[in-house]
């Protein structure tokens, strides 16, 4: 997987609304601009520019909140200015100033002697913490793409896979004739967040909402159906593989053997669907959908079937022993 770039002039650039906006703008070291940004955290600097430089994350973004420029403007009425000279030895990406406070001229021109850029938001420190940590955690997340469909069917983010030809796309044509939702169609982006939840998405927004039908073409989605037939991204929740019927293999007809598949280290419920003529493949998948939101309530039917056979073998045999007069005591 290639290293993720990401540089200060990149969050500069983030085209982000409303809860997601962090309202940047540079009011110095523009030069520093193209600093990569590598750690996907914040730094509160109050310590380093006390003096107390062990072990100081300058690597992070530096927050300057209301106690921080308290205690620089502090110090430069006291003249004391040798440890903010020292923070700026350090290669710090950038320093972010909340609620559109100003450091002292000073401060600026330190900053654009060393080439670091000094940034202001018009947000609170927590709020911005909160934003910037939000969308650090979906820029730096482990990424790969996927050749497959991802379709919501009942709630549920399903990734259908197969050989090229199975009929993955014709299948979630229907889905989306029936009222479920495209996500992407040919190649799924996903996503490692938080650690354990895979999301999906399109590679490319301008064509992602294209489906590839053969003896028919590209069709455009959005256009054909509304914009309630897409959406944008999806936790995948169920990954079903389609595969040619092979009357050699023996298929799963209890479902009592879960199996799972390794999506970026997280296990995703795998189920192997057979394809042939005559099977209603969107129809299966739509009670595989139902099926799986059940067993999150903990009902699982499979198991359920199981323990009422063994149930009914049990009280037949109690019977066949009473009925035969058999002495049980």
């Amino acid at each position: 997987m290639a290293e993720k770039t990401f540089t200060v002039l990149n969050l500069l650039e983030l085209n982000l609304t409303g809860h997601d906006a962090l309202e940047l703008k540079c009011i110095a070291g523009k030069r520093g601009l193209p600093r990569k940004l590598t750690v996907a955290d914040i730094n509160r600097p109050g310590l380093a520019i006390s003096g107390f430089y062990e072990n100081f994350a300058f690597q992070r973004v530096q927050l300057f909140g209301r106690g921080e420029v308290a205690y620089l403007n502090k110090l430069y009425n006291e003249k004391n200015t040798e440890t903010i000279k020292k923070f700026f030895e350090y290669e710090i990406p950038c320093c972010v100033f909340s609620q559109n406070r100003l450091p002292s001229q000073d401060f600026l021109d330190l900053a654009e002697k060393s080439s670091c850029p000094i940034l202001q938001t018009t947000l609170e420190s927590s709020d911005f913490s909160s934003r910037l940590l939000r969308i650090f955690s979906n820029i730096f997340a482990p990424k790969k793409s996927l050749h497959g469909v991802l379709i919501e069917v009942y709630g549920m983010g399903i990734l259908l896979r197969g050989h090229s030809g199975v009929g993955k796309s014709e299948t979630a044509l229907e889905l989306i004739e029936r009222g479920h939702r495209l996500v992407a169609d040919d190649v799924v982006e996903v996503r490692c967040v938080n650690g354990n939840i895979i999301l999906g998405q399109v590679t490319n927004s301008r064509i992602g909402h294209y489906m590839e039908i053969r003896g028919l073409g590209i069709i455009d989605i959005t256009q054909l159906y509304g914009i309630g037939a897409v959406r944008a991204q999806k936790e995948i929740q169920l990954v079903m593989h389609l595969e040619e019927w092979d009357n050699t293999k023996e298929y799963d007809r209890l479902g009592l053997n879960q199996e799972y598949t390794d999506i970026l280290g997280v296990k995703i419920p795998l189920m192997t669907i057979p394809v042939k003529p005559g099977r209603n493949l969107p129809t299966i998948i739509e009670a595989a959908a139902m099926n799986e939101r059940l067993k999150k309530t903990g009902r699982n039917s499979s198991k359920e079937f199981n323990q009422n056979i063994l149930r009914w073998i049990e009280i037949g045999s109690e019977n066949d022993l009473y009925l035969n007069g058999e002495d049980t005591y």
